[in-house]
């Protein structure tokens, strides 16, 4: 197995859904920024990544909704029956300049990473993760659905058994939608009880392919830590994959603004160093994340853990300056000086909270699930 492969692009700088929507932060490129910085990106390991033509996103979206998003960006505007259709033009997602563009290029990296997997192998693309995307309309601020597109692409290559694991703290409904009752297919699914979308509910099995976990609000690496190890590394082991991708949103931490969970990212860096010994080909994938220094911070920690590099206690004055350099007119009061110093979270552990316990037992009587 050769070195972790970096997917990334020019088209995540200075793109923006707009200066009052949650993505009107960089995180792509703060990620990438800061891997460089610290030596860990070097050339024959970055890939950049296509943007997927319209029939390639065909093998899960109606042409019909390809064609409104193009027309959308071409005309910069769209009617009310787009709108309604669609789910273009609204609060969630705005018409913007590159609305087909930077989506299609998250979706051409995932596209990307199963041909780079055909054989083995680590890729990290941070641009994806877009998992609310409907086959025909956007949701959730995702135009496309890159990693059901991912999976598709695995599928064609002749693979059977795909794990799907996605720990972002809003559910996964786009990919569970399209994998209901899907043979070979595995979703496992942690996100916090009563988020939007409000879908995933413990009893949800989507055909038989799904385990959701509900996070308890608050939930902290203690709670994460038992569903990693109790429920999800179980359940991956046990179903024997080909292929595991890994939605790794950084909208858990304690301090994004559209979640109320409380992980450090000491809990995503862990779910991603187990899971990669489950499989030959590991797939991970960025996600939710409105917090321009945590998002940044976990990923380029997230390309560290997949490659092996330590992380230091402090990081040196190169990226350092990255950090410092970031605005963001969500921020309240003073900015905590690690977001700038250091990569790593201070654990925020303890014991499992009682519905957390209650839920893993449940799940864990379903054994059924589990071979």
């Amino acid at each position: 197995m050769g070195a972790p492969l970096y997917i990334g692009s020019e088209i995540y700088r200075g793109s923006s859904y707009g200066p009052r929507h949650p993505l009107s932060i960089p995180r792509v490129p703060t990620a990438t920024d800061l891997c460089s910085a610290m030596g860990w990106l070097p050339r024959g390991q970055f890939h950049n990544s296509p943007r997927a033509r319209p029939a390639a996103l065909t093998a899960f979206h109606t042409p019909g909704y390809i064609a409104a998003l193009q027309a959308a960006e071409a005309a910069g505007h769209v009617n009310d029956a787009t709108r309604l259709r669609h789910g273009l033009g609204t609060l969630s997602n705005p018409v913007f300049t590159e609305m087909f563009r930077r989506p299609a290029t998250a979706a051409g990296g995932s596209i990307l990473a199963a041909d780079l997997l055909a054989d083995g192998g680590i890729v990290f693309n941070p641009g994806g993760g877009t998992h609310h995307g409907q086959a025909d309309h956007a949701s959730g601020f995702c135009y496309l659905n890159d990693p059901v597109l991912a999976i598709r692409a695995l599928q064609a290559r002749g693979l059977h058994r795909i794990a799907y694991v996605d720990i972002d703290a809003h559910h996964c409904d786009g990919v569970e939608a399209a994998l209901h009752g899907v043979e070979g297919a595995l979703l496992i699914s942690t996100h916090e009880e009563g988020r939007w979308p409000f879908t995933g509910a413990l009893e949800d099995r989507a055909g038989g392919v799904a385990v959701n976990l509900p996070l308890p609000r608050g939930a902290h690496d203690g709670d994460f830590a038992l569903a990693l190890h109790e429920v999800i590394l179980p359940c991956v082991a046990a179903h024997r994959p080909e292929a595991v991708i890994l939605q790794c949103g950084a909208d858990a931490v304690a301090e994004d603004p559209l979640a109320r969970l409380s992980l450090s990212n000491n809990a995503h860096w862990q779910a991603v160093a187990l899971l990669r010994t489950l499989t030959p080909r590991f797939l991970v994938l960025g996600g939710g994340g409105y917090n321009p220094w945590t998002v940044g911070r976990l990923w380029a920690g997230v390309w560290a853990v997949l490659n092996g590099h330590e992380i230091p206690n402090r990081l040196p004055p190169p990226a350092r300056r990255i950090l410092d350099g970031l605005t963001w007119t969500r921020q309240r009061g003073e900015r905590p000086p690690h977001l700038v110093e250091t990569l790593r979270d201070i654990p925020r552990d303890g014991p499992p909270n009682d519905t957390m316990r209650t839920r893993v037992n449940h799940l864990r009587n379903r054994r059924k699930l589990w071979v």
